[in-house]
């Protein structure tokens, strides 16, 4: 299993799939282990991601209209060969990654997108008030999703919260 986070922390609700990538891989362990690849902003470079994986995980915003923090789970195969752009070059870049597999005539991998609704999306290092609240929720769903899968997790001592990742970011940006 890969799980994949996708998005632009630069933009602020838009790099939530980066910060609930970022905080599993921090805060918890997985069994069986499980890779979790920071996608950002790659787009069609996570090509080979896509054609060594078997099952993935993409954790990002979708924009669909509904309430702010609203979560959907999109078998991935639903979205490809829609040109479906969910706010951002990166999504189009994943899309075409199943479109390219598919082209070649290679297996497409079980790809879930795990989505939620963000609340703004504008220039800023943060997560909205409506998506920081629920993050935790989220979590939660990625978990029982993995659980589902047959991967159990193990929260580990000393764990970041998603201020401190936020904060991390601000950092380096």
């Amino acid at each position: 299993m890969t799980l994949l986070g996708i998005g632009n922390v630069l933009q602020k609700d838009d790099g939530f799939g980066v910060y609930a990538s970022t905080y599993l891989k921090e805060n918890y362990t997985f069994n069986p282990e499980i890779t979790i690849v920071n996608g950002g902003v790659e787009g069609i470079n996570l090509f080979s991601i896509f054609e060594e994986s078997h099952d993935i995980l993409i954790l990002d915003t979708i924009q669909i209209e509904d309430t702010p923090a609203t979560i959907y789970a999109i078998p991935a195969k639903e979205l490809s060969g829609h040109g479906l752009n969910s706010g951002g070059a990166h999504e189009i870049g994943v899309l075409q990654c199943l479109d390219m597999l598919e082209l070649q005539g290679k297996e497409l991998p079980k790809a879930t997108v795990l989505g939620i609704v963000p609340e703004h999306i504008t220039f800023d290092i943060d997560l909205s008030d409506g998506l920081k609240e629920a993050f935790d929720g989220y979590i939660k769903v990625v978990l029982g999703f993995l659980e589902k899968e047959g991967i159990s997790a193990q929260l580990r001592e000393n764990c970041l919260s998603l201020d401190e990742l936020i904060k991390d970011v601000r950092k380096i940006e």
